[in-house]
């Protein structure tokens, strides 16, 4: 009998629980985020909820305290080593009497607790009663783990403890920290910024993720990603290039204690690390015209900080990319319309230039294969075969945030992470990372359906569609009453918002790159109307003005639609309310734009309204910038410190441009409103 996916198997256990319940009760929807591995639904338990709920919360807190789970009324807990599970694997039944979790580990145990904590919420949810069920469950990847990205600001510091008990809900069990100059170093205390957690805060929520079976490993960037350490005076001899910050010189012996010395404390704040992430990525040295080429001067510099996370007891983790541009095969993993026999040309021609350093690689060390955008491509799955045929460890990483603003893109990268999980459980991987950059900053719950995607793939493989996927997330979320696909707003807003990034500058700019123009406002904010010569300002711009007004529309019906959804959910309001504001701040720029048509127009009454738009304009973008500030800084510390130094922004990133949340995030809009002012005298 062919089996039936899991996504059928849920929804008909809606259709037993509407025939069998009592009049009282209502049909229930159940969503398992990560799907399990196997599910037979037999029907409806009579067991009390209340007391579920109760006995659930005692036996969470007994795990999490390590104290015995004997005594706890209505579930029974026992060690199965006999089953065929995976260490993290557990088997979970609720009967008409009890319920029992089975699993050869504390962190299978643990697993099937937090799938029985997602059932009893869609009970609650539903007032609905559990189900007679059986599951049967292990993930497809052992190693599932989030990383986070504090180069350009920190979160208050209970944001983090919250957000390790939701991993641990979706069975992520590890995270990477790319601490950067957000710890209080002791050995190097130049290098921390006045606003860093101290070594003690970050151990304290390193413990606290232990005990939800999360751990912790530093993400320490090394070689090159250096500005945080080589912007200071103090540090410019160790410098690559004298005159940037980006890169370490690695035939420097100082670069090397001073690396050290940052791993030594953050292998303090992160005690229970099993790995050791030191970068490497986007740089070429040359060990001050040393003669040695990049790729040997890089796996120079490996060789040593491989050597320090081993003597540590660490396994390294390194960024591959550098030696397979060194060995210009790189191309080959970003164009789709290659084929097969087209990469396999570029890497014959070009393969030698690695072998001849093969002896150079560290064998200790985990090759991260990192890929946004085509996991899927042959010359991806290329080199991941060359590191596995060298005898070299490798492990993929995919991203739920790129080079976004305000929120991600492409239904938060679904088929780039579905795409590498699924490579990554077909070659038998360890694992998968999703990095979650910091570059333009967008609020990080507006990452965490991203991390619900993550979460399914890596655990489950491909049971659902996207859609089944995204719907999973609402319900769990906010609520049965958000799964419905007239809450899909998401997606919607996504073209908006990057259509939003640019549309108050003139064709040909782009956001990020203003700071370095002499007079930005003239050089790039949108042009404004020559009343002269009416209607020629809205021919050269009627693309611009299109856009403005579709999205007007759409993003006025998400507006609706989100209004609606906070009144629906039963909880976790909170990401509906930063949606919002964006949604708000997309809005300012589309009546923008439209404002200006209107003053392109020959009608002098038309242009008087106009003027009198454009002269309300900067109070409104006042109160508006005050809600976004006000929603987003419930959880962000929204500036930097006053001491804080920038550096030279080698990848143009818009956090890294100024020091207050609104002079980097809407930069654009201030230029736009003191033109206006400018245009008005």
């Amino acid at each position: 009998m062919k089996k039936l996916p899991i996504y059928f198997l849920i929804g008909l256990l809606g259709i037993i629980l509407n025939a069998c319940s009592s009049p009282e009760k209502k049909p229930a929807q159940f969503e398992l985020l990560p799907s399990p591995k196997e599910i037979t639904i037999s029907g409806q338990s009579t067991l009390d909820l209340v007391e579920v709920k109760a006995s659930f919360d005692q036996a969470k807190t007994a795990m999490i305290e390590q104290d015995d789970l004997e005594g706890i009324e209505m579930i029974s807990f026992k060690y199965t080593l006999d089953s065929g599970l995976k260490e993290e694997g557990y088997l979970l039944e609720i009967t008409a009497k009890e319920i029992l979790i089975e699993a050869p580990s504390d962190a299978g145990l643990w697993y099937g607790l937090m799938t029985l904590g997602q059932l009893i919420e869609d009970a609650r949810d539903q007032n609905a009663d559990l189900p007679l069920v059986k599951i049967k469950d292990e993930p497809a990847l052992d190693y599932r783990a989030v990383h986070l990205d504090v180069k350009h600001h920190l979160e208050k510091k209970e944001y983090y403890f919250e957000l390790m008990d939701r991993l641990a809900a979706q069975k992520i069990n590890a995270v990477i920290v790319e601490i950067e100059d957000k710890l209080k170093y002791e050995l190097q205390p130049k290098v921390g910024s006045s606003d860093a957690f101290t070594i003690a805060e970050w151990k304290e929520l390193s413990d606290y993720a232990l005990a939800r079976h999360i751990r912790i490993s530093p993400l320490v960037q090394g070689l090159g990603h250096a500005s945080f350490i080589l912007k200071h005076p103090e540090f410019i001899p160790l410098r690559d290039d004298p005159e940037s910050d980006w890169a370490f010189n690695p035939l420097n012996e100082e670069t090397y204690r001073v690396q050290f010395d940052l791993y030594e404390d953050a292998l303090k704040a992160f005690p229970h690390a099993n790995y050791l992430h030191v970068g490497g990525d986007e740089v070429h040295t040359t060990g001050r015209n040393s003669g040695k080429s990049p790729l040997e001067l890089q796996l120079i510099w490996l060789n040593r900080v491989s050597e320090y996370a081993s003597n540590k007891g660490l396994t390294p983790i390194f960024w591959d990319d550098m030696p397979l541009k060194n060995a210009e095969v790189y191309r080959s993993i970003y164009d789709r319309k290659l084929t097969q026999a087209q990469v396999d040309s570029i890497w014959s021609a070009n393969e030698s230039k690695l072998n001849r350093y093969i002896d150079l690689f560290p064998k200790n060390c985990i090759y991260m294969r990192w890929n946004y955008d085509m996991p899927e491509s042959p010359g991806n799955n290329q080199a991941i075969q060359w590191f596995t045929d060298n005898g070299l460890k490798v492990m993929g990483a995919t991203a739920g945030q790129t080079r976004w603003n305000l929120m991600p893109q492409d239904q938060s990268n679904t088929d780039n992470i579905r795409d590498f999980a699924l490579i990554s459980i077909r070659n038998k991987a360890d694992g998968l990372l999703l990095t979650l950059w910091d570059d333009d900053s967008p609020h990080f719950e507006l990452y965490q359906r991203g991390i619900a995607i993550f979460a399914e793939y890596t655990w489950a493989g491909e049971k659902r569609s996207s859609d089944q996927l995204h719907q999973a997330y609402r319900q769990r979320t906010f609520g049965p009453a958000l799964a419905s696909a007239d809450f899909e707003f998401i997606n919607a807003l996504e073209g908006p918002v990057a259509e939003w990034k640019n549309m108050l500058l003139d064709k040909g700019r782009d956001r990020n790159r203003l700071r370095k123009l002499e007079n930005p406002i003239q050089e790039a904010v949108i042009s404004f109307p020559d009343l002269d010569s009416a209607g020629k300002w809205s021919e050269n711009y009627q693309s611009k003005i299109q856009l403005a007004q579709t999205n007007l529309a759409k993003v006025d019906t998400i507006l609706k639609q989100i209004s609606q959804a906070k009144k629906s959910a039963v909880r976790n309001t909170y990401p509906l309310e930063v949606y919002e504001q964006v949604a708000q701040v997309v809005q300012f720029s589309n009546r923008a734009i439209l404002t200006l048509a209107e003053l392109d127009e020959p009608s002098g009454e038309k242009r008087d309204i106009a003027l009198s738009k454009l002269k309300e304009m900067e109070a409104e973008w006042a109160t508006l910038l005050a809600n976004v500030e006000e929603v987003y800084g419930k959880t962000r510390q929204l500036n930097k410190p006053k001491d804080y130094i920038l550096d030279q922004d080698h990848h143009v990133h818009l956090a890294n441009q100024a020091l207050n949340f609104r002079d980097w995030q809407f930069y654009v809009e201030g230029l736009f409103l003191e033109k206006v002012k400018r245009e008005l005298r």
